[in-house]
């Protein structure tokens, strides 16, 4: 099953470790140290960090959306 998480961008389910809220990515230090494996594929205003096991993705779309759009999958996602 697949979480879609904005801008035409759906990943597996499986893959999804955590997602977060975040305010700003310039200023989140897990996103500064992790740079070079994020995909930034938010179109406005960061919402959300969904943490795979291979790749990290900034989207528009707020954590609780996305764990709203995954309950009926038997998904958890973490808010903070």
């Amino acid at each position: 099953m697949f979480l879609h998480i904005g801008k035409n961008v759906s990943i597996p389910l499986k893959n999804v470790i955590a997602i977060y809220d975040i305010k700003n990515k310039k200023n989140d230090e897990f996103i500064l140290a992790m740079k070079e494996r994020i995909e930034d594929i938010s179109k406005s205003l960061p919402k959300s960090c969904i943490v795979t096991d291979n790749k990290i993705y900034i989207s528009s779309i707020s954590a609780s959306t996305l764990y709203n759009r995954s309950i009926g999958q038997n998904f958890m996602a973490v808010n903070k």
